[in-house]
């Protein structure tokens, strides 16, 4: 079976990748004739564990291919997967307009039935709309049109996607239906865990994920504000809390706030679909203007402690990208802390172990970005943990302490022991651990 996949972004390339390995031949199509170069040379452009070797697998073994000729990729196929990028206007809506371009693109280049399959995040009504370009420039060739929503988490997409704990398939056409079955039973051998529901639903249910996902986010940071202000410890009630069966204890961490390229964006489309429709989605605001605050936290937090003057003092900062496992800056609680820092007259030294060429291009030289974590250490006077990489778990703190003018520690992502941090005699300021606790150093 020969399948296309329009756009090589993160959803495209693990899910081109991912469907070779099956044994399907697939082609994935962009624009962009560096990045197709770069693929047919070997260099993968994102970081995520696994997608390497994965790609490499299925190059090698003929079944997965690389073009920006979409036109000639599409004759023979059986299924075109849209993977195009989906970004957000200034009215958190989703722009489509490479999607309907693609659309347009394959219905004119069809040579008969094809299903054109939407994985794309896109807003309810979508595929509608992919329809009628279908209809409108492929009349008669019998294209069919099908939601597929992707749930890859960044930094475990391989995963996500060898072994999902659902599919999602939303389509009106009994032969898409059946072919979208066949294309995913090989990954849910053991227990068929395909979805089928009709097209608006499957929309909708991506958005809803990801929206339920970043309000439990939302509402813990919340609380652990709260436990701040009342001298609670966060850690201590999301114990109390998720020993509840009805509430679990996924995504029920406190921090500096979720960034990245689905929840922030998502929540917004999901608000602004709402506002379309005369459907006030209040919750979801609130969500979003939640974590737009909650990413400041760290650098309120690290000006209280210096009496609002961090002008020409050095500060140091582990961890760039939004989350582990991936080199994705976008919207990342970090960027908003350097950001603030710079503003304020401070000096950044930053390490991530992903994210520096991202950072690079962010940044140029307003930071100091360096290779190895305790080189960001130096001459610095405070260090503010910003992505829970494994290697910041179990710092040496007398290299630490011997790297840095004066030390105190902010953990945005609460990975530090207090009393590990007192017998350090290291000042510490968590999230929801209260108002930060200072010890005399020696």
């Amino acid at each position: 079976m020969r399948l296309v996949i329009v756009g090589t972004g993160y959803v495209g390339l693990v899910t081109g990748a991912g469907l070779s390995s099956v044994g399907l031949d697939v082609t994935c199509v962009d624009i962009d004739e560096g990045k197709i170069a770069a693929l047919n040379d070997g260099v993968v452009p994102i970081y995520e564990p696994g997608l390497e070797e994965l790609m490499q697998t299925g190059v090698r073994h003929g079944r997965l291919l690389f073009t920006t000729d979409l036109s000639e990729a599409v004759k023979g196929a059986e299924a075109v997967f849209l993977c195009v990028g989906t970004p957000m206007s200034d009215d958190g809506s989703a722009d489509l307009s490479a999607l309907f371009a693609a659309a347009k693109q394959v219905a004119e280049s069809a040579e008969g039935p094809l299903a054109v399959i939407t994985k794309s995040t896109v807003p309810v009504g979508t595929a509608s709309k992919v329809k009628a370009i279908l209809d409108e420039h492929g009349a008669g060739k019998g294209l069919t049109v099908a939601s597929n929503p992707e749930f890859l988490k960044e930094g475990n997409a391989v995963k996500d996607f060898l072994s999902p704990d659902r599919i999602v398939v939303g389509t009106d056409d009994e032969n898409t239906q059946a072919l979208l079955d066949k294309i995913y039973r090989p990954f849910l051998l053991r227990e068929f865990r395909v979805l089928h529901m009709d097209v608006r639903s499957a929309e909708l249910t991506k958005y809803a994920a990801n929206g339920m996902l970043a309000l439990r986010i939302s509402f813990m940071n919340e609380v652990a504000n709260l436990c701040e202000k009342v001298g609670a410890n966060i850690d201590q009630v999301r114990r109390g809390i998720s020993k509840d069966q009805r509430i679990g204890s996924a995504f029920l961490y406190a921090g500096v706030g979720y960034g990245g390229s689905c929840f922030p964006k998502d929540v917004r489309a999901l608000v602004h679909t709402g506002r379309e429709h005369d459907v006030a989605l209040d919750i979801m605001a609130a969500v979003d203007d939640v974590n737009r605050k909650q990413r400041g936290v760290m650098l309120q937090k690290v000006l209280d402690h210096f009496d609002g003057d961090v002008k020409g003092k050095t500060i140091a900062v582990w961890g760039i990208a939004f989350k582990p496992r991936t080199d994705d800056i976008r919207e990342a609680p970090a960027i908003v802390l350097i950001e603030g820092l710079l503003a304020a007259g401070a000096k950044v030294r930053a390490y991530d172990r992903a994210a520096l060429k991202n950072a690079r291009e962010r940044f140029g030289d307003k930071v100091v970005l360096v290779e190895d974590e305790y080189a960001a250490l130096d001459d610095a006077e405070a260090l503010v943990l910003m992505t829970e990489w494994p290697e910041f778990r179990l710092p040496s703190w007398d290299e630490v302490k011997r790297r840095m003018t004066d030390c105190v520690v902010f953990d945005g992502r609460n990975i530090y022991r207090e009393e590990t941090m007192r017998d350090e005699g290291i000042p510490y300021y968590g999230i929801g651990r209260g108002k930060g606790v200072t010890y005399d150093r020696d």
